[in-house]
Order: structure tokens, then sequence, then C-alpha cells
């Protein structure tokens, strides 16, 4: 959850930070497997994920269906792999909010400083009050439920965690000599903020993004398991995970259990590869 990206964050970011490049190479591997899977996977799912057959519903595992049917009789393993790249899109598409005006409003406090920077951090402080669910599911109720109801409202409960992070390494950035040296040579300070601050908090950038990816997707999943985002029919995990909670009565656990333990997995992948990318980034500045 968006929780996660605060204090707690910071202790898990330390824990894994200790494994030091074991995880690294381990968390890369898995994240790009899975990131690899949501781009190609309705292409390789070995049925048609919407597709129903009464007659082969709650299978179990076995050699016609890998991980079982669900009680429409349709294939769980090819609506996992359908399924992954809606559950990749929205949190990219929630990051890629966050990452862009977070990074704009924390470079804008930077450059400025003073009262600009003290009432930014005021208005952070007062979003991070804000649960992301809450935001997430009252944005759904009033706009109704699907894709960019939730995404919208997540990518601005995220934006404070992008531009607290960010900001700490734009200030410093702000006062070294350099920046002096280019204001005193007449460069603009649009010229000197896109040219040379970006650039230089962009290692901060990637990690909190990725480190972010991964409690975005769990909201994502969240909403949709609640009813109010992703609809069914359309295969998405949290959509999986809610809609097999009604089997779970009959003994079929496949369908939550399987989406489920995607969700887990890409959520620790992103968290681990996002705090080694955190560390690293900090050992260098």
């Amino acid at each position: 959850m968006a929780v996660t990206l605060g204090t707690a964050g910071e202790l898990t970011r330390r824990r894994f930070a200790s494994l030091g490049r074991p995880a690294l190479i381990a968390s890369t591997l898995v994240a790009g497997g899975l990131t690899l899977i949501a781009v190609i996977g309705p292409w390789i799912a070995p049925y048609d994920p919407d597709a129903t057959d009464v007659l082969a519903a709650h299978q179990g595992p076995g050699a016609r269906h890998l991980l079982g049917t669900d009680s429409l009789g349709r294939d769980i393993l090819s609506r996992a792999l359908a399924g992954a790249r809606l559950s990749f899109a929205g949190p990219a598409v929630i990051m890629l909010i966050s990452t862009i005006l977070g990074t704009a409003l924390a470079i804008f406090s930077a450059w400025h400083g003073g009262r600009v920077d003290r009432m930014v951090n005021r208005l952070l402080n007062v979003m991070f009050s804000v649960p992301g669910v809450l935001v997430a599911v009252l944005s759904s109720a009033v706009f109704g439920s699907g894709f960019w109801a939730p995404v919208l409202a997540l990518g601005v409960v995220y934006l404070p965690y992008m531009a607290r992070v960010v900001r700490s390494v734009a200030v410093r950035e702000r006062h070294r000599g350099y920046v002096e040296s280019l204001q005193l040579a007449g460069m603009s300070s649009w010229r000197i903020c896109l040219r040379h601050l970006v650039p230089n908090v962009l290692p901060i950038v990637t990690a909190q993004g990725t480190y972010g990816f991964g409690s975005a997707l769990a909201d994502f999943a969240a909403v949709s398991f609640l009813g109010l985002g992703i609809q069914p029919p359309a295969a998405e995990w949290g959509v999986m995970v809610s809609e097999g909670r009604s089997e779970l009565l009959d003994g079929a656990l496949q369908q939550s259990l399987s989406a489920g333990t995607l969700i887990v997995v890409t959520v620790v992948a992103f968290n681990v590869l996002g705090a080694q990318l955190s560390s690293r980034s900090g050992g260098r500045r």
C-alpha cells in the first residue's frame, strides 16, 4: 500500500540493501521476467482467456490446464498471462503521473526555496495523511469504476512520496558550485533545471519509481478486488482474486491463489529492486 513508502519503506530499503548484489540480480531477473510476461502475455496464453466451458469448471491443475480452471471453465493460466498486461499498465501510468508531477514540484520547490519551499512541504504533509486506496475508492465511486478513475487518483496520491525524496536531492544540487557558475554565465533557470538538475536527480527518481511500482500494483489490485476498478470479465489479477472468493467454498483455491501469488511476487521483486537501486544511488551522491 502507499503507506509502505514512508517510514516502513525506509526500514525495508535498509534490510534489502544489506543483501547486496545477489538481491539486485535476483530482483532484476524476476521483475524483468514479469514485465516481459505483461508485454507478451496475451500472445502466449494457451487459451482464449475469456472462453468459457462449463463442463470443465473447477478443474484442478493438470496436463490440459496447468493451473486449473475457474467456475466458468476458463483457463486460469491464460487469464493470469493476459491479465498481467492490465495489472502492470495501471501501476505504470500511476508512477508516470506521480513521477512527472512529483519531480517537477520537487525541483520547483528546491530551486525557489524559502517561502515557496515551506508551502510545498506543508502541501506534501497534507497529502501524506490521505490513504491512497480510500482516495481511489472515492474517485471510482464519484467518476465510475474502470481503469482511469483509480489510476488518476492513485497517481496524485503517490505524488508526495516521489516529490519528498527527489526534493532532498534537488536541494543539495541547487546549492552546488556549478549552479552558481551557470547563473553567473547567464544561463536561464529553466535551462539549468532541465539540463543539469533533472539529469542529476534521475538515479533517485528511477529508484523511487521502481520501489513505488510494486506498492502501486498492490493498491490498483485492491481497488479492482473491491469491484471499483477493472470490471469482470476482464482478466486482471485483482479481479481474479475477487472472483476466486466464491470458489473457495467449493475447495477450488487455484484462481485466488495463482493471482494472489503473482501479486505478492511482483510487489516483493519491485520493492527489492527499488531498495537496491536506492541504496546504490544514495551511495554515489
